[in-house]
């Protein structure tokens, strides 16, 4: 009787575990395609195969971006134990060039109404390129894209399109065409539409899915991960890296403050990582270095604000010209060029002039400030003898006699003596 209670009991703790809804993770990939991309879904997949995850969802709206950084996320997408559906949203939204690799690389891939996908021909980064090279490396994408398509069962010919005409399709024309296999508006009616289907793996391997009241868990990205997603932006780069800059030369300009120097220095860093997977235009480059050349030349010579305009004016379009990118998310806009180059030229002419002006100024402090004083002379000097200057006794040697009582202005100082001359008075004599 008492293990058949316990039995029963055993049974009663085991159904909810046996019953609980499967989980869901969805990661989202917004906005230009980059290597933290690849970091932050592979961080997903891998939390969906720790967790015993039945799906991982890719959420898809972006313009497009970088072809290594699209291969590699696709790499750890066929990699993953746990099937993978992407789909693109919200209405509106759109997963184009790299975006529409990422779409048929999905065990599934879904749309929303009113989104778009395709426009996947590949553009030089940087430059133009010559035609050998553009075709091999359209016939490159073309036969990737294909080799993706024909293991999913999607329509690999008109996918081609997209490559090779740059042709975009909206969802229903996708799913007519088999380019995808859902439309879905949201992502109930999508785990809804995915519970039982059976669908082939990238290694031909058949699985049931089990979505039926699923629970969708968001892939919490990491603080890094955060803050490298931020700064993948080419506007926020240029940010950081102009305040970066500016932290610098107020270190160097007042040494020992330290802190605008630190965090300038980790600001400019920062910035640089940032630029340093996008195609820089030397032009632009070159553009900005005149315009720090000149704010510095505006400081030092009276140009009545021409110098400092024209290091303005440089400093915005080396700014817009800076990333040389195919695609517009990938440039730095005008109204971050224009909101960092106008303030940050005032500011640093305004330093500029104040550090000319300080080392311009006459000592006032310390041995060195003593030259140029003028005092009264205690004793007759001839060749030595005492001086009262600035509140203070001195010894003094004059290369003239001094007579006491008499005005002297003070030439030079060795150690504690003071070398002095006579002030002449209006007359041309001594006072």
């Amino acid at each position: 009787m008492l293990k058949s209670a316990l039995a029963v009991l055993a049974l009663a703790l085991l159904a909810p575990a046996a019953s609980a809804a499967p989980k869901v993770v969805a990661v989202d990939v917004d906005g230009m395609v980059h290597p933290v991309t690849t970091e932050i879904v592979g961080s997903a997949l891998e939390q969906a195969r720790q967790e015993g995850a039945a799906l991982v969802i890719v959420r898809l709206n972006t313009p497009g971006g970088l072809m290594d950084a699209m291969r590699e996320t696709i790499e750890k997408m066929v990699a993953s134990p746990v099937p993978v559906v992407t789909y693109v949203e919200p209405s509106g939204g759109r997963s184009a060039s790299a975006g529409f690799f990422l779409l048929e690389a999905g065990d599934v891939a879904a749309m929303a109404p009113g989104t778009n996908t395709g426009a996947a021909h590949p553009v030089a980064m940087g430059g133009e390129m010559d035609a050998v090279m553009s075709q091999k490396v359209e016939n490159d994408a073309a036969a990737y894209l294909r080799s993706i398509c024909v293991k999913r069962g999607r329509n690999s010919e008109l996918a081609e399109t997209a490559v090779r005409q740059s042709k975009s399709f909206t969802e229903r024309e996708a799913l007519d065409q088999h380019l995808i296999d859902l439309v879905a508006p949201n992502e109930g009616e999508l785990l809804a539409a995915l519970d039982g289907r059976v669908i082939t793996r990238f290694d031909g391997s058949k699985l049931t899915l089990h979505t039926a009241g699923a629970t969708v868990e968001v892939y919490d990205r990491s603080l890094r991960q955060k803050i490298i997603a931020a700064i993948a932006d080419p506007n926020i780069a240029l940010i950081l890296l102009v305040l970066g800059a500016l932290g610098i030369y107020v270190e160097f300009s007042s040494p020992g403050l330290i802190a605008p120097g630190v965090v300038g220095a980790i600001m400019v860093l920062l910035g640089l990582s940032a630029l340093s997977v996008l195609p820089i235009n030397w032009l632009g480059a070159a553009l900005l270095l005149l315009a720090f050349t000149l704010f510095v030349l505006e400081a030092h010579f009276t140009s009545h604000g021409v110098l400092g305009i024209g290091g303005a004016i440089a400093m915005v379009l080396g700014a817009v010209m800076l990333v040389n990118a195919p695609i517009p998310e990938m440039r730095i806009r005008w109204t971050t060029a224009l909101g960092l180059a106008l303030p940050f030229s005032l500011i640093t002419v305004f330093l500029l002039s104040l550090v000319v002006r300080a080392r311009q100024n006459k000592v006032a402090t310390g041995v060195e400030g003593m030259i140029g004083l003028t005092g009264s002379a205690l004793t007759e000097i001839s060749p030595e003898g005492q001086v009262f200057v600035r509140g203070e006794y001195w010894n003094a040697v004059a290369v003239r006699p001094v007579a006491a009582g008499a005005r002297v202005r003070v030439t030079a100082i060795d150690k504690l003596k003071l070398t002095v001359e006579p002030v002449p008075d209006s007359s041309g004599g001594q006072q």
